[in-house]
């Protein structure tokens, strides 16, 4: 009997770290596929994409660290959409635990691949009207996340403050793609709506995912009061070319994300962008640690920020009104 114990204690002693071991050896396969931005700014652990490094952070901050825990598969379409159905039917042979995408168009690509890999939007636009989820509150199905916006109606708004702040404005440049999301209805329709109760003429300037050339040429013949930036991906991702386009010609420019006005564009009203992708990252954790995403309600912005930057106005001689400031979250001064 003596004997039995001591064995089993002996065998107790060498399970247990085992047993141990193998739970923390536990790694989780994630991925992360972007449309335009390059893989190598969203590589590593601080990555120069701003909204990967909230993502990487925020994983972090829930004990998921690379190279101990987490493998990150990071992809990025560089602008071909046609090259989506590649990347997720490649992915879904890693067998990866969760795949993140960025925008509903992308959503549709990987939802036509798999329908039993979890996927998590981290930005979508009408996820229901797309045909992605059954309902916001029971999405249903193998995809859930968060929405980008609460409806159309919020690029009237962004709209209503740029003609508040430039009352004699009444031609503006859309800078966007005419396929897009942004740009067709319900969205397009929303803003040209209000662009006429507003006494403004809106004119696409058409760009494809990585080339602004023609785009900015015909921004440059119509010569229009302000622009009006889309709220697409390769928006964000080319900020900074846009914004430098902007302030060479002179142009007050009206943004859906703050980075953009932080780099010099005149004002942004918008998600925080950055922290729908923390936001995203929480879904992750549940998903890893058994929650159904059909069972994960897809949540909605609760919070729409006015950034206002002083010194690109001061740079175009203007005058923020009073009205506008009150309004601003954000004053770059």
């Amino acid at each position: 009997m003596m004997l039995k114990l001591v064995v089993v204690l002996a065998l107790s002693i060498v399970v247990a770290p085992l047993a141990a071991e193998a739970q923390v050896a536990k790694v989780h396969r994630v991925a992360l596929v972007f449309t335009t931005s390059p893989v190598a700014e969203m590589d590593g652990p601080e990555p120069v994409n701003p909204v990967a490094r909230a993502f990487v952070h925020a994983l972090r901050a829930l004990a998921y660290v690379e190279g101990q825990n987490l493998i990150l598969e990071r992809r990025s379409a560089e602008g071909k959409f046609e090259r989506y159905a590649d990347i997720f039917s490649g992915l879904v042979r890693l067998k990866v635990d969760v795949i993140v995408t960025v925008n509903t168009p992308m959503t549709q690509q990987a939802k036509a691949v798999t329908t039993i890999v979890p996927i998590v939007m981290a930005a979508s636009t009408d996820p229901v009207g797309a045909g992605l989820i059954r309902s916001l509150a029971r999405p249903g199905g193998n995809i859930t996340g968060l929405t980008f916006a609460v409806g159309p109606e919020i690029e009237a708004k962004r709209l209503q403050l740029l003609k508040e702040t430039l009352p004699g404005a009444s031609r503006l440049a859309y800078l966007g793609m005419k396929g897009d999301e942004d740009w067709e209805a319900p969205w397009g329709e929303s803003l040209r709506a209000a662009a006429q109760r507003l006494g403004l003429t809106v004119v696409l300037a058409e760009h494809t995912p990585n080339d602004f050339t023609s785009a900015f040429s015909r921004i440059g013949r119509d010569r229009p009061d302000a622009l009006f930036v889309s709220a697409n991906p390769s928006a964000f991702a080319h900020r900074r070319l846009i914004v430098d386009f902007a302030t060479r010609s002179r142009l007050p420019s009206t943004h859906a994300f703050r980075e953009a006005v932080e780099l010099g564009g005149l004002m942004s009203y918008g998600v925080n962008v950055p922290d729908l992708w923390r936001r995203a990252a929480g879904y992750v954790d549940r998903i890893l640690k058994g929650a159904k995403p059909a069972d994960l309600p897809v949540e909605q912005p609760t919070k729409f920020e006015l950034v206002v930057n002083l010194k690109a106005a001061k740079a175009l001689g203007l005058t923020i009104p009073q009205s506008v400031l009150m309004r601003a979250d954000t004053v770059i001064e």
